[in-house]
C-alpha cells in the first residue's frame, strides 16, 4: 500500500493550477513557544485551500468519455472551489450541491469559475444525498472530496513539498482532519521517506471522527457535529483514509472553538492572513502539543489548508480568540449593593486592563457584575486573579469556559427578572440561512408564553437562540415531548450560573 500511495503521490499532476506554497517560519509564534514553528501556507493556493490539489488530480485523469459527461460534486465550500477551478482549466462541464447554509462568498466564487450550483438541505450529508442522485439520474463523474485514491495522492502532495522545503528533520507535522483525504496523502508519503517524523491529526473536539473510529478501531457515524469548523465538520471518516492513516498517524489531538480562535489570532500576528477555522485547525493543535510534551528546540509544522472565511465572522472569532489564549477571564462576582461598594471592587481588580464590565442594579441586596479582564499569563494568573478577589471577600465565578456566558450572558446583562414563575431557558441551533430564525419561531407552540429570547447572528452557518419559555406547571413531559419534535440541537442552561447570576428569575 504504502509503495503504491508513494508512487501515486510523485506521479501527481496538480501543478497545471496548483502552486508549490511557501513553508514559512512563524517567528513569533516561535519565539513564544520556544520551539520552532513553520507554517504550510497552503492558504495561498489559487482558491485558497488545498483542496484544488486532489480535484485536479482527479478530474486530470478523466478519459475523453468520462471528460464529455461532466463531474459533480458535493461540497460546504473549498472542494467545490477547487472542482470549480480545475473544471474550467480542463474544459469540463461541472455540477456543484452546495447546502444552504454555505456563506454566499464561496457560493460566488464556485459560480466565478463557470460552475453551476445548486443549493439543497442544510449539511453537507442532504447536499451529497442529492449529489448522489443527479450522477446516477444525469451520468455524470462523481468527484468525492476525500475517499478517493486519486484525491489522497493529489492532497499527499503538499507532503512532497514540506520534506523538499525542510530537509532537515521534523519533530511532528500537524494536519487538519475532516474526512481525512489530506492527512492519509500526507501520512502515506512521510511515513515511506522519513518515518521518524510524527504525523499528528486535529480534529475539533465537537467534529472528532477520525479520534473517535482510532479510539474503537472502526468507523463510526457521530450523531452530532459542530460547524464553526465547517471545512472539517464530517460525520465519518473516509473508508480509505482510515485504512491508511492506521498504524501511520501518532494521535488525533481535539481542540476546542477557543483555541481555534486563538490559532487564527496567532497566523494573522504573523502572517497578516486570516485563516477560516479549519484552516487554524492544526496549529491550535501544534500549540497544545508543545503545551502538553513541553519539548525544547524542536521543530514542528502546522498545514494552514484555507482562508475560505466570511468577513461577518471575524467579530465572533475575536471575542473568542483571547479566551483562547488564555489572555481573558471572564467572571460573575457578587458585590454589596451599597454606596461605594463598586468603586471598591474596581480597585480590588488592580491594573488588569478591563475588556467588558456588565453591571445594573436590581434592586437592594448584593449585586453580580459581569466583567471580562486581559491577563498577562495565561492560566495560573487567571487563577491568582480570582483567589485574591475571594481573599477580600467577592465570591467569584469563573465563566471563561462557559457558552452560555460567552454566547449570550455578556450581551444580556441587564438584571434579573421579578415575579416569573416557572422559566426554563435553552441553548438552540438551527441552520443559518435566510428565513431559518422566522421557520424556527413559527415552530415556538402559542401554548408556551417566551419570556426571554437573544440572537446573534455570527456570519457562520448555525444560527444560535437562547429562549427563557414559561412551562405551565405539570406540563414538563409534554413541553420535553415538544422539545425534542423540533428536531433541533439544544441544551438547557436552567441550573447555568450564568442564568442564575444575572438574568434569571
Amino acid at each position: 500500500m504504502s509503495r503504491s500511495y508513494l508512487e501515486r503521490i510523485l506521479n501527481a499532476r496538480v501543478y497545471d493550477v496548483a502552486r508549490e506554497t511557501p513553508l514559512d517560519l512563524a517567528p513569533r509564534l516561535s519565539a513564544r513557544l520556544g520551539n520552532e514553528v513553520w507554517l504550510k501556507r497552503e492558504d495561498l493556493q489559487p482558491v485558497f485551500s488545498f483542496k484544488v490539489r486532489g480535484a485536479f488530480n482527479k478530474m486530470s485523469k478523466l478519459s475523453p468519455e468520462q471528460a464529455r459527461r461532466g463531474v459533480i460534486a458535493a461540497s460546504a465550500g473549498n472542494h467545490a472551489q477547487g472542482v470549480a477551478f480545475a473544471a474550467r482549466y480542463l474544459g469540463i462541464s461541472a455540477q456543484l450541491v452546495m447546502p444552504r447554509t454555505t456563506p454566499p462568498i464561496k457560493v460566488e466564487a464556485v459560480r466565478a469559475y463557470g460552475a453551476e450550483v445548486v443549493l439543497h438541505g442544510d449539511t453537507y450529508d442532504e447536499a451529497a444525498a442529492l449529489a448522489a442522485k443527479l450522477q446516477s439520474e444525469l451520468g455524470l463523474v462523481f468527484v468525492h472530496p476525500y475517499d478517493d485514491p486519486d484525491v489522497i495522492a493529489g492532497q499527499g502532495t503538499v507532503a512532497v513539498e514540506i520534506l523538499r522545503q525542510h530537509p532537515d528533520e521534523i519533530n511532528a507535522i500537524l494536519v487538519p482532519v475532516g474526512g481525512g483525504g489530506l492527512i492519509s496523502g500526507i501520512s502515506a508519503y512521510v511515513s515511506a521517506l522519513r518515518p521518524q517524523t510524527r504525523i499528528i491529526g486535529v480534529e475539533p473536539e465537537d467534529a472528532a471522527s477520525l479520534y473517535q473510529a482510532l479510539a474503537e478501531g472502526r468507523r463510526v457515524e457521530l450523531d452530532r457535529v459542530g460547524i464553526f469548523a465547517d471545512g472539517v465538520s464530517v460525520r465519518r471518516v473516509g473508508a480509505e483514509p482510515f485504512r491508511i492513516v492506521q498504524g501511520r498517524v501518532c494521535e488525533v489531538l481535539r481542540v476546542s472553538t477557543d483555541e481555534i480562535c486563538a490559532a487564527i489570532l496567532d497566523i494573522f500576528e504573523d502572517t497578516r492572513v486570516v485563516a477560516e477555522p479549519a484552516g487554524a485547525l492544526a496549529l491550535a493543535g501544534l500549540k497544545k502539543l508543545i503545551e502538553r510534551d513541553r519539548p525544547s528546540s524542536g521543530k514542528f509544522v502546522a498545514v494552514v489548508s484555507g482562508a475560505n472565511i466570511s468577513f461577518h465572522r471575524l467579530r465572533h472569532i475575536s471575542e473568542r480568540a483571547e479566551l483562547g489564549e488564555g489572555r481573558e477571564v471572564i467572571f460573575g462576582a457578587t458585590i454589596p449593593e451599597r454606596p461605594g461598594a463598586f468603586r471598591e471592587f474596581c480597585n480590588a481588580i488592580g491594573d488588569h486592563s478591563v475588556t467588558e464590565f456588565n453591571y445594573r442594579y436590581a434592586g437592594p441586596g448584593d449585586a453580580h457584575v459581569f466583567v471580562g479582564l486581559e491577563l498577562d499569563q495565561a492560566g495560573s494568573d487567571r487563577r491568582v486573579l480570582l483567589d485574591r478577589l475571594g481573599t477580600r471577600g467577592y465570591a467569584c465565578v469563573d465563566m471563561s469556559d462557559n457558552e452560555l456566558a460567552k454566547l449570550h450572558a455578556r450581551h444580556l446583562v441587564g438584571g434579573q427578572a421579578n415575579g416569573l414563575v416557572r422559566e426554563r431557558l435553552f441553548r438552540f441551533e438551527f441552520p443559518e440561512r435566510p428565513g431559518a430564525l422566522r421557520e424556527f419561531l413559527g415552530r415556538m407552540r402559542p401554548g408556551w408564553n417566551i419570556s426571554l429570547f437573544h440572537y446573534r447572528n455570527h456570519g457562520a452557518a448555525v444560527g444560535r437562540v437562547l429562549i427563557g419559555i414559561q412551562v405551565p406547571d405539570g406540563s414538563d413531559a409534554e413541553f420535553d415531548g415538544f422539545l425534542r419534535s423540533l428536531g433541533l440541537a439544544f441544551q438547557e442552561e436552567t441550573g447555568n450560573a450564568a442564568y442564575r447570576m444575572f438574568f434569571g428569575a
